[in-house]
């Protein structure tokens, strides 16, 4: 994602928080000089975006500390309780990565220690950039760990494609390296590890559908962790219907089924209101079978061109000649990620992956 795509966000590194950085590490080392961080921090504030900001507040930090870097690790180390759990620590790993390269072993305890207060995701990355063996050797070790937000580093943090940062190319090409990190948390406890194993799984099934497929294969089904990890990995696959991903949850690619109604109401809406989807079909197979259902609405696009956006709807399971009968809300109004224009959007229905039925409605703005 870009600086641009959500500007709200860039206001977590407004003044007040910037003069809470400065107070904090000041608080631990009174030679700080706020003033000058803060002149350093807010020059040309407005206009950065907010990985911008959090680039700035890293050299703001190195342009006023004393400037031996194991001694400001040590500093930002003391100061990082004070400054709290956040996005805006996030500048604190920004600051082992602009600063922290040659002296590897320093930087990664400290990395370690500062994901539990902001997230050191982005800035593993550039170690791993460098030296990816060396880097994923350290995060194997942190998948491991007894806090959740290290173990959630060491995936989360070798994503080959994770949002707001640059791509790791060679784990696009290849993502055998990271097998062992995967393997170690397939059933984590916590849900927030969880999530970015299921996402890191994700990622790589946009390269390699194949590596992913096999390695779940020899997962156990009977953990509930699991389960959910596979389900939420294949996310993408099944969206496009693919048939062996499909054949994971126990969806066969073919649905069989009669088709009874499939609507969106009102057929013309005004920007800011909802528009209400539904569906109702019955089973026409002659056993069980379970059902993957998605919709995709077609948003129109400032060129007059429309983009599909495939949204997760239900997995249910029906017995033969049993109805199923869906509805749902879908706002249609601006967000920082998506800007709506006017014009007939197309929506569709999609049952293991295939497109079933099609409806639409006139977006007025």
């Amino acid at each position: 994602m870009s600086d641009t795509a959500a500007p709200a966000l860039k206001e977590i590194f407004n003044r007040e928080k910037l003069r809470h950085i400065a107070d904090q590490t000041k608080a631990v080392h009174p030679p700080f000089d706020v003033s000058a961080f803060m002149t350093l921090a807010t020059t040309n504030l407005e206009a950065l975006g907010i990985m911008q900001r959090m680039r700035q507040v890293a050299t703001s930090l190195h342009a006023t500390l004393p400037g031996d870097y194991a001694r400001n690790i040590e500093i930002l180390t003391a100061a990082a309780p004070g400054i709290g759990n956040g996005f805006a620590s996030i500048s604190l790993p920004e600051y082992v990565a602009l600063y922290g390269l040659d002296d590897f072993d320093l930087s990664m305890q400290a990395l370690q220690y500062f994901t539990r207060f902001g997230s050191s995701e982005f800035a593993i990355r550039h170690f791993l950039q460098r030296d990816m063996a060396r880097t994923l050797a350290v995060m194997e070790t942190w998948s491991r760990h007894e806090n959740e937000h290290v173990r959630r580093l060491a995936s989360e943090g070798c994503r080959p494609r994770l949002p707001w940062s640059f791509q790791l190319k060679p784990l696009i090409d290849d993502p055998s390296p990271v097998t062992a990190i995967l393997e170690t948390m397939k059933a984590d406890e916590a849900l927030y590890v969880r999530k970015s194993v299921a996402n890191h799984l994700n990622d790589i099934t946009k390269d390699n559908p194949a590596f992913v497929l096999a390695l779940i294969d020899t997962w156990p089904k009977d953990n509930p962790h699991t389960r959910w990890i596979m389900r939420q990995a294949l996310r993408t696959l099944i969206k496009k219907g693919d048939a062996a991903a499909l054949s994971h949850l126990g969806a066969h690619e073919e649905a069989q089924i009669a088709l009874a109604a499939f609507q969106v109401s009102p057929e013309k809406i005004a920007l800011g209101n909802p528009v209400r989807i539904s569906a109702s079909f019955t089973s026409t197979a002659k056993s069980s079978q379970k059902l993957v259902i998605d919709y995709a609405v077609h948003y129109v696009k400032k060129s007059g061109d429309a983009s599909a956006k495939v949204f997760k709807w239900k997995e249910i399971e029906l017995q033969p000649g049993e109805t199923c009968a869906l509805s749902i809300s879908r706002a249609m109004r601006d967000f920082t990620t998506r800007k709506h224009y006017a014009g007939v959007h197309k929506v569709d229905l999609m049952v293991n992956g295939r497109l079933v039925a099609e409806a639409s409605f006139e977006l007025l703005i």
